[in-house]
This record gives structure tokens, C-alpha cells and sequence, in this order.
């Protein structure tokens, strides 16, 4: 297992360091100059060539990047070009923790959803309540969510006034957020969960719990459900990833202080060394998450060899 850990971490520092190279030269393509924000419309030329002297802007750009990359290292992210405040600040003060909490609450409603439904599905196999259950996750699946979200609002707070339409933090403010990101994710992981399990009904030892007169419920959630798991898990993982892009719309519309919402005001206030922090953050712990899916196959199945 520390073999494994050690040995994925090794692998993910290459994929880090194509995504920063990719964020930062994304920065670099994006109309605006930070110089002439920072010095100001009015400022003169010389003014100008100075700040971008200071910043350093006049560096070739692989300078650029190693300095950058190396002062990330060190935890600097640089200066907010909007507030003069640190970057890591602004990242990690209240805004990393809230996008966070949003993605797993959202992720822990896929699960609970889509594997409900998935496993319903199976156990009522070729039947009624299976079709239906199939055509809601299609339609969940097909359902843009910042579309959801307006309906939500209209009709949750609105029209009848059960929960707010704006903040984060309470369990009321949670439940539309949550929603809106998780229910495309459960449609997913429900289809997978069924198409996993019903592969599973198809082995020899599934045969023989039945045969020495294992109940369905022990068929289903000891034999069937546990080995079906692994694609599951890795759907899961990558849904959470989609949550963390996915939190841009939802915190733009619900108005909660988070990653997305830093990113999209960054990139309309062309401050750029917050949204590529804000962006590279969000890819560490995408990367992050998707090594701690890879060992989590370990214990859910002791049989795969991480080593």
C-alpha cells in the first residue's frame, strides 16, 4: 500500500505540472493587460513599462512559469491584482472549504440516489419500475443543471418559500446547490450501478449462492453489489471532478463565496494570478481525489493488488 501511495504521487507530479503550464499559458491567451490594470487606464506609458518591469511580464514565459511554479511550490501564489491581497488568502480562507462541502455534499446525493435506483433496477430487472427508473436517470442526465437551478429557485423559494435562494452554510442552504450539482451525477453512477450489477448476475459463484439458497438480499449487497462496486467508484471519482467545474455555475447562480465563484469574478476583473491559482487548486485536488479513489479499490475489494 505505501509502495502504491508513494508511487502515484510520483506519477501525479507530471500531471501537475502539465496542468500548471497549461493553466499559466491559458492565462497568458486571455485578452488585458495586468500591467496597465494594476498602473491604471490613465497611466502613461512609461508608468506602464515600468509595472510590467516589476512584474516581470517582460521575462521570456518559461522564465515566467519556472518562477511561478517554484514560488507554488513554496506556497506564494502570488498577489491579487483586485485586492493586493495574497492569493493563497484569497483561495483558502473560506472559499476552498465552502467548494468543497458543496462538492461532497453533492457527491454523497449522487451516491445515495444513484446507487438506491441502480439497485432497484436490478433487483426489478426487465420490468416496469425498471424502464421508468432508466428513462428518469436518462432525463436526469440530459437535464442542463444551471436549468434546474432556476426551477428550483422559482419553485422551492419563490413560489412556496421553503429554503433560501442565496448563501451556503446551513442545511437549508445546502439542499438546492446540492441538488442541482448531484442529480446528473446520480443518473450516472445509476445507469453504471445497474449495468455493473447486472454483469455481475451473469457469474458462476452468483449461480451458486443462489443454489446453496443465499436469500436475495444476501445475494444482492454481499456477493453482487460489492464486486460491482469498482466501476462505480471510479465514476464517483470522476464525478466529483465535474462537481468542482460543475460548482462554477452553481455558485454563480446561488451566489455562495466559493472556488467558482472567485474564478469567474478573476477572469471579469482580468485578475489572472487569482483565477490560475484558483484553477490550479482545483486540479490538485481533482488529482488528489482521483488517487484516493484508486486505493479506496483496495479495501473494497482485498483481491486487487495495488502493488
Amino acid at each position: 500500500m505505501v509502495t502504491f501511495i508513494i508511487r502515484r504521487l510520483l506519477q501525479a507530479i507530471p500531471v501537475v505540472m502539465g496542468v500548471s503550464f497549461a493553466v499559466f499559458m491559458m492565462m497568458h491567451l486571455l485578452p488585458g493587460d495586468p500591467a496597465i490594470i494594476m498602473a491604471g487606464e490613465a497611466a502613461q506609458p512609461a508608468q506602464i513599462e515600468q509595472m510590467r518591469q516589476n512584474l516581470g511580464l517582460n521575462d521570456p514565459l518559461l522564465t515566467q512559469y519556472w518562477r511561478y511554479i517554484s514560488n507554488a511550490v513554496r506556497g506564494d501564489l502570488g498577489t491579487s491584482i483586485r485586492t493586493d491581497m495574497p492569493v493563497r488568502n484569497e483561495i483558502f480562507d473560506v472559499r476552498f472549504m465552502t467548494t468543497v462541502q458543496l462538492a461532497l455534499v453533492a457527491t454523497a446525493f449522487s451516491m445515495l440516489i444513484g446507487l438506491i435506483i441502480g439497485i432497484v433496477s436490478v433487483v426489478w430487472r426487465r420490468s416496469f419500475l425498471d424502464i421508468l427508473l432508466m428513462l428518469i436517470a436518462l432525463l436526469g442526465l440530459s437535464i442542463p443543471n444551471f436549468w434546474l437551478g432556476v426551477i428550483f429557485i422559482n419553485f422551492f423559494s419563490l413560489q412556496m418559500g421553503w429554503l433560501p435562494i442565496t448563501g451556503w452554510g446551513t442545511p437549508a442552504q445546502m439542499v438546492m446547490p446540492a441538488l442541482m450539482l448531484g442529480i446528473g451525477g446520480s443518473a450516472v453512477i445509476a445507469r453504471m450501478t445497474r449495468a455493473s450489477m447486472m454483469e455481475v448476475f451473469t457469474q458462476d459463484y452468483i449461480r451458486t449462492a443462489y443454489a446453496k439458497g443465499a436469500s436475495e438480499r444476501i445475494v444482492i449487497f454481499r456477493h453482487a453489489l460489492r464486486n460491482a462496486l469498482i466501476p462505480v467508484i471510479t465514476v464517483v471519482g470522476l464525478q466529483f471532478g465535474f462537481l468542482l467545474s460543475g460548482a462554477v455555475i452553481s455558485e454563480t447562480i446561488f451566489a455562495i463565496n466559493g472556488l467558482g465563484r472567485l474564478m469567474i469574478q478573476s477572469l471579469m476583473n482580468r485578475d489572472f494570478p487569482t483565477a490560475q491559482g484558483a484553477i490550479l487548486v482545483c486540479s490538485l485536488l481533482f488529482v488528489l481525489v482521483n488517487m484516493c479513489v484508486d486505493i479506496t479499490y483496495r479495501f473494497v475489494n482485498k483481491r486487487i493488488d495495488l502493488n
